[in-house]
């Protein structure tokens, strides 16, 4: 009785080993939280540039993974989306003062209509998204992109053709997300600055609804279908229709990321929103982890970043220096190395970044709460 008194004693009660396992997660997320909204204070344009261009990338891949990771669905247009939301802003945003279409609506619903054109547009091409599968459905996204490129050059009273068109500046609460100085604590903020708060929203919105999607119901209909489709169907599960409108969900994400990297360019252009572009958003699910929230921005971060942090370091970089010098452009450079990290997920990491943080918070939950058998 004395030994196992003294058992019970030293064994670690469950309250104390869920406080051990919640304590350093809500850490490392508090102090994520703090930099993020501290970092329009203290970084340069360029930075910034960066980290609005990876929460744009973030929101698309969250979309595409939606489809490809936890449906199974292989989408090669993702790119006609981001362009559809990308142009549609414009069309509903500006005045028509450069001489090209415009609507001259509030720039706030200029961005919520081009979100839902981008849905609409999904729609459309939902009842083919239904039915295919596989490579089918691949190389069927794949025509949207070559569609949507000959309108994007030839339809130029809308897109400006091959020199595109200025983006109008998003005005919101009559705050207007430009070049204009406001100072806020001795920073002046420019139109980075404003956009940086404004795209975290919109990041931290979706990552939470397409989160909310994949624990509910929906989530569980999608997995199934990706795993089985034939068996979904026999339980009851209606495929082509969670198909469709898992495409329109997909589409509007896309929508919403192509809106985002308008107002941060300031400027669409055709050449932006290739095949390139769709190959880009699957090496970014795959490197960060089908089917999984997280893994969909760390990919979008280390797949949109790769390219501006070797053009920003090209000099002290062996090999990699500017076009027409004699060494590996930094773009083409970004491609070897993300494609060669693609080839070295498929091998060694199957389930990507997300899955090797699973595995590691895995290990430290066993380790914790069961201490004596490490030794």
């Amino acid at each position: 009785m004395l030994h196992r008194d003294e058992a019970r004693e030293t064994a670690p009660r469950p309250g104390l080993r869920l406080v051990r396992l919640v304590r350093p997660r809500v850490g490392a997320w508090a102090v994520a939280v703090v930099l993020l909204l501290a970092f329009p204070f203290y970084l340069d344009r360029f930075w910034l540039q960066a980290g609005l261009f990876a929460m744009a990338a973030a929101i698309g891949a969250i979309g595409i993974n939606l489809l490809t990771g936890a449906t199974g669905q292989l989408s090669m247009g993702h790119a006609f989306f981001l362009a559809v939301g990308a142009y549609g802003y414009c069309v509903f945003a500006a005045d028509g003062g450069d001489g090209l279409t415009g609507l001259g609506l509030p720039t706030w619903l200029a961005a919520v209509l081009a979100v839902l054109v981008a849905g609409v547009a999904g729609g459309l091409f939902s009842p083919i998204s239904g039915r295919l599968s596989g490579a089918y459905l691949g190389i069927a996204t794949l025509a949207l992109v070559f569609i949507g490129q000959h309108v994007m050059f030839n339809a130029h009273d809308l897109t400006g053709g091959a020199n595109g068109r200025d983006v109008p500046a998003l005005n919101l609460f009559g705050l207007t997300f430009d070049d204009r100085e406001v100072v806020v604590a001795a920073v002046p903020f420019g139109s980075a600055e404003k956009l940086w708060y404004a795209g975290l929203v919109l990041l931290v919105a979706c990552a939470l609804f397409a989160r909310g999607v994949l624990r509910g119901r929906p989530g569980r209909a999608m997995n199934a279908i990706r795993d089985h489709r034939i068996a979904a169907g026999v339980i009851g599960v209606p495929v082509a229709r969670h198909r469709a409108a898992v495409f329109v969900l997909s589409s509007m994400y896309a929508g919403l990321a192509g809106v985002l990297l308008a107002l941060v360019f300031q400027r669409t252009v055709p050449d932006y929103f290739g095949i390139t572009l769709s190959l880009e958003y699957l090496a970014m699910i795959v490197i960060g982890g089908l089917g999984s929230v997280s893994g969909a921005v760390a990919g979008a971060v280390f797949v949109s970043l790769l390219p501006q942090l070797l053009t920003r370091y090209s000099d002290a970089l062996p090999l990699v220096s500017a076009p027409g010098t004699g060494g590996i452009a930094p773009g083409e450079a970004s491609r070897y190395l993300y494609g060669a990290a693609v080839v070295l997920v498929v091998l060694f990491l199957p389930g990507g970044l997300a899955g090797v943080a699973a595995r590691r918070r895995a290990r430290n939950r066993s380790a914790q709460t069961h201490p004596g058998e490490e030794r």
